[in-house]
Formats: C-alpha cells, sequence, structure tokens
C-alpha cells in the first residue's frame, strides 16, 4: 500500500513538472551554403546562397530552445555566418565575425553554431559575416515567446516575414574589390528587394513584385527585416496605418504610424490590419539619407497588399515614397520608440556608471601609392581615429589562449586629437587615421556608457552601429558635438528604446548603456558595410567573471582554424 501511494505520488509530481519539462527543446537546422543562377532587374547571375534560396530560410525558434545550426561550406569563398541580435551568453564561439570570435569556416568544411536563446523573443536575423557575402546570404529568425505567455498586445491573426535587401547586377565581391583597388567607394546597387523581389522598376517593367494576401478584417504581424548592406530605407503601405510593437527583438510601447524607417540590421514589428475591405495596395521600400552628396541607389521597391475576393487586374491604390531626405519623418519615428517598461518586462537601465567612453565614427584618408584614381590615397574609416585592421587569428581565440602579437588593449576612451567633430575636419586638414588591431577591456558586470559622436570628416552621414553579445538602452541623442556637462540633463532612463543597433545620426551623436555581463570579445561596427569594410569597427574584450556560470565556455571540438 505505502508502494501504491509512493508511485501515485511521483506521477502526479511528474504531471506537475511535464510542462515546464517541454518549455525548451533543441533545434537542429543545416545550412548549406551553395552557389545558384538567379535572375532580378532582367539580369541573371550566379550567387552565394544558402540551401539555394534567395533570401535564405527562416529559422524558428521559442525562448529557452537551444539551436544546433549546422553549416555546410560549399562554396569557393571564406564563410561565416552571425546570429545577429542574439546575446550568445557564455557561447561567444557561435556569434560568427570572421576572424573576431572564430576562424572562417573554409571551402568543403562545416561548423556547427550551437547556442541557446535566453531571455528574447521577437524577430532578428542571420547572415553571412564575412567579405560582403551577406549581400546574399541572410534570412530570418523567429523567436516565439514560452508556451503560454502571450503578446503584450492582441495576439494577431496571422504573420509575415519581409526581408529588404539589395541587388547589384556585378558581382559583389568584385564592386568591392574594385574600390578598394581604386581607394574610392564602391558602385551603388542596381536595385532594392522585398523579400528578393524588385517589383516593376524602368528598364524592367515585367520584374515580378512581392504579393502579401490578406483577408478583409484580419490582422497580420509584419516582420520587417532590413538587411540591405549600405542602406537606411522607408517602409509605408498605400492606404494603411500599423501600429509599431516591437523593435530588435523588444517590445515597445505601442504607437500607430504609416511610414516605419529602418536601419541595415535592424528589425521592426508591426501590425497591419486589413482594413479596407477589398482591393490591391502598394507597398513601397525607399531609401533614407540626409546627406545628399552620399552616392545612393535610390531606386524604390515595390511589392503590393492583395485582398481576398480581388480580381488580379484590378487597379493597385499607389503611394509616393518619403523624399530620400525626410529627416523630420524619420526623426519621429524614432523619437516615438520607448521600451514597454512593465512589471514584466522591465527597462533594465544601468544608473551608476563604472566605464564612460566618447567614440568619434566617421571617414578620412590614408595615403595609398597604388590607389591612382583616388590621388594615391585611398577612403577609409575609423573610431576615434583607429582604423581597425581586421587580424589572421580570432581575437576571442587570441584571448582565450593568451596568444601574443593579435590584438592590443589600447583603444582609446576618448578622441586622441578633440576637435570640432561635426566640422569639415581637423585643424590643418590632417584627414589620415592611425590603423590597430586595437580593442577595449571591461571588467565582468561593468555599467557602461557609450557616446557615439558623429563627424563631418569628408561627409556627415548616418552610422548604423551595432553592438554583439549585448542589447543596450539608448539613452540620448542630438545634433552638433555632445556636451558632458548638460546633454546628459536630458537623458531619458525611465523608458529609453532597448536595440542592438541604432543609427548615429548625420551631424550629430547617440548615447548608449549597457551592462558588461557577457564575458567574450564582442564587435562594435558600422552596419553599412562600405564602412565596416573601410575599418569603421572595434572590439571590447570582456573578463570572466569571479562565479562558475560566468566565464565563457570552453571553444568546441570543431572551431574553424585559421
Amino acid at each position: 500500500m505505502e508502494n501504491l501511494a509512493i508511485r501515485v505520488l511521483m506521477i502526479l509530481l511528474l504531471a506537475f513538472l511535464a510542462p515546464a519539462a517541454v518549455q525548451s527543446r533543441t533545434r537542429a537546422y543545416q545550412l548549406n551554403v551553395v552557389m545558384r543562377y538567379k535572375t532580378r532587374l532582367c539580369s541573371t547571375k550566379r550567387i552565394v546562397t544558402v540551401n539555394g534560396k534567395f533570401p535564405g530560410q527562416t529559422i524558428y525558434a521559442r525562448e529557452d530552445d537551444t539551436l544546433l545550426i549546422t553549416v555546410v561550406n560549399g562554396v569557393k569563398y571564406n564563410m561565416s555566418m552571425h546570429w545577429h541580435g542574439i546575446r550568445q551568453l557564455r557561447t561567444g564561439w557561435a556569434d560568427g565575425p570572421a576572424y573576431i570570435t572564430q576562424c572562417p569556416i573554409q571551402p568543403g568544411q562545416k561548423y556547427v553554431y550551437k547556442f541557446t536563446i535566453t531571455g528574447q523573443r521577437g524577430t532578428l536575423l542571420w547572415h553571412a559575416h564575412i567579405l560582403w557575402l551577406r549581400a546574399t546570404v541572410h534570412g530570418a529568425i523567429v523567436i516565439y515567446p514560452r508556451l503560454g505567455v502571450p503578446y503584450p498586445f492582441p495576439k494577431p491573426d496571422n504573420e509575415r516575414v519581409l526581408i529588404f535587401g539589395e541587388w547589384w547586377k556585378s558581382d559583389v565581391e568584385a564592386v568591392i574589390d574594385d574600390s578598394l583597388k581604386a581607394g574610392l567607394p564602391p558602385n551603388v546597387s542596381d536595385g532594392h528587394t522585398i523579400n528578393g523581389l524588385s517589383g516593376p522598376v524602368p528598364n524592367c517593367p515585367g520584374a515580378g513584385g512581392y504579393t502579401l494576401n490578406v483577408s478583409p478584417g484580419k490582422s497580420y504581424l509584419l516582420r520587417i527585416i532590413n538587411a540591405a548592406l549600405n542602406e537606411e530605407l522607408f517602409f509605408k503601405v498605400a492606404g494603411h496605418q500599423m501600429t509599431v510593437v516591437e523593435v530588435d527583438a523588444v517590445y515597445v510601447k505601442p504607437f500607430t504610424t504609416d511610414t516605419v524607417v529602418i536601419s541595415p540590421g535592424q528589425t521592426t514589428n508591426v501590425i497591419l490590419t486589413a482594413d479596407q475591405g477589398s482591393g490591391k495596395y502598394m507597398i513601397v521600400v525607399s531609401p533614407f539619407e540626409d546627406a545628399r552628396i552620399i552616392a545612393i541607389d535610390n531606386r524604390t521597391a515595390t511589392a503590393t497588399v492583395h485582398y481576398a475576393g480581388t480580381d488580379a487586374d484590378s487597379p493597385t491604390t499607389v503611394t509616393i515614397p518619403p523624399p530620400r531626405d525626410a529627416t523630420p519623418l524619420a526623426l519621429s519615428f524614432i523619437n516615438s520608440l520607448r521600451s514597454l517598461n512593465s512589471e514584466t518586462y522591465p527597462a533594465k537601465v544601468p544608473i551608476e556608471i563604472d566605464h564612460v567612453l566618447l567614440i568619434t565614427v566617421g571617414v578620412g584618408r590614408n595615403p595609398c601609392s597604388t590607389c591612382l584614381p583616388n590621388n594615391r590615397t585611398r577612403f577609409v574609416a575609423s573610431m576615434n581615429n583607429v582604423t581597425f585592421t581586421m587580424p589572421t587569428t580570432a581575437l576571442l581565440q587570441a584571448h582565450y589562449y593568451n596568444i601574443p602579437g593579435v590584438f592590443t588593449e589600447d583603444f582609446p576612451a576618448n578622441p586622441p586629437h578633440p576637435f570640432n567633430y561635426t566640422s569639415a575636419g581637423p585643424a590643418g586638414g590632417n584627414l589620415a587615421t592611425e590603423i590597430g588591431t586595437k580593442v577595449y577591456r571591461l571588467p565582468y558586470n561593468a555599467n557602461v556608457e557609450v557616446v557615439l559622436q558623429g563627424t563631418g570628416i569628408l561627409a556627415a552621414e548616418t552610422h548604423p552601429l551595432h553592438l554583439h553579445g549585448f542589447n543596450f538602452f539608448v539613452v540620448g541623442r542630438g545634433y552638433g558635438n555632445f556636451d558632458r556637462n548638460t546633454d546628459p540633463e536630458r537623458y531619458n532612463l525611465v523608458d529609453p528604446i532597448e536595440r542592438n543597433t541604432i543609427g548615429v545620426p548625420s551631424g550629430g551623436w547617440v548615447a548608449i548603456r549597457f551592462r558588461a555581463d557577457n564575458p567574450g570579445v564582442w564587435f562594435l561596427h558600422c552596419h553599412l558595410e562600405v564602412h565596416t569594410t573601410w575599418g569603421l569597427k572595434m572590439a571590447f574584450l570582456v573578463e570572466n567573471g569571479p562565479g562558475p556560470n560566468e566565464s565563457i565556455m570552453p571553444p568546441p571540438r570543431d572551431l574553424p582554424k585559421c
């Protein structure tokens, strides 16, 4: 009788624990990197793809899931894959940027990226993180909340992923190679895409476009991703308003808009309600650039919202894209973003700061004896006047194994030569930068404030900066030169937006705060690929903590070798 009671008790206990036991699971994906012919803009070329698709497949998971993603490199290029926005707590080996956290996957080789999604839910993206291969090697990451946990907004009836990109008719690697040899900016793309399609464009009116099929009265969660290499973009739907509910996999205070602005590497979730009854409505994706002297691809990609029951030959309600320099419109959207800061999803903004950095970001010129088209100089980019040089051994490996000579720890916390940053340049006209592989060391759990200051050297322009391994709070933003005495008084320390990628405004600054609670080496770089190539990047080296779960895990056995 006693044994029977024990068995009954065990069964009841297992029944009680079962829901928790199935909350998380391990999900496996295989991404085969292969070449495929694709036709866009009435032109066909071979491109690097994942599993033959452009864009690549969507990775689905839930919060707390563990992912095992095998990347098999079947092309001639070295390859690495980045899971953009995933925190990678203690698993920096799976972060992906080549020569920062890993050596690249060589042709014919494979690597298993293993990581757990902790404390995150929403939309992120994955993409190649070497050369310019992310032009066609990218896709969505969709992270659902834990089972039984609702959204903090009415659940939509359906959802769609919308990925924006750029398309070059030429080989993208040849574009950047020719640019580097000449020391000049690369040719801009030939068009923009929505889920890999451009819609009709001049000189190719028959180019197909994406169709978003909807049913009248239903609501749709649009998971919007900017996977473009070099351009911030506007997104607009004719005749419809949208409710913004999330950015960079962080819930926000909902607000309504008819236009979304989104930088490369950023994601935005909006709810679109099919409240027009019937018809076809144009979707437009167009560039935002408030520095008129910067060359951009000014073409607009189009798609269609198609209501069920509407004839295919019905006229489409059109909309006009915003002007490329519609800065007030972009600012209105950016300033509307606020963290939810609820009891369930609090905004844990660091208050007492341990490390304060002021980092200038911009472009310059360095001598180049072979760059004849650019008067024996080449365009470069820098942070605090340091143009980052990529190592040949991954920084994380060098740190973990104490390999000397790979990097130095003298990245400056402040500009080495202060000047009027938003002017045309320093006194004397010296536009040269220092070359080096420099990192900045942080103690575990330090509270950090970084002010990213745009410069006007050669041209003032926006810079979307992405920080690996962390989310951060955007506590301040302004134009002109940052003033340490007055600008912090205007910081929002209550409900600032939390992101992993933020645009430094043209001729201005942005202040971010984060807690260095993730040991490893973490990349900070411009997500305009041209600027990253030119050297606008650095890394934080975060020390291990004292606790048993506060150190970076050992590297996996199949970690690629250089």
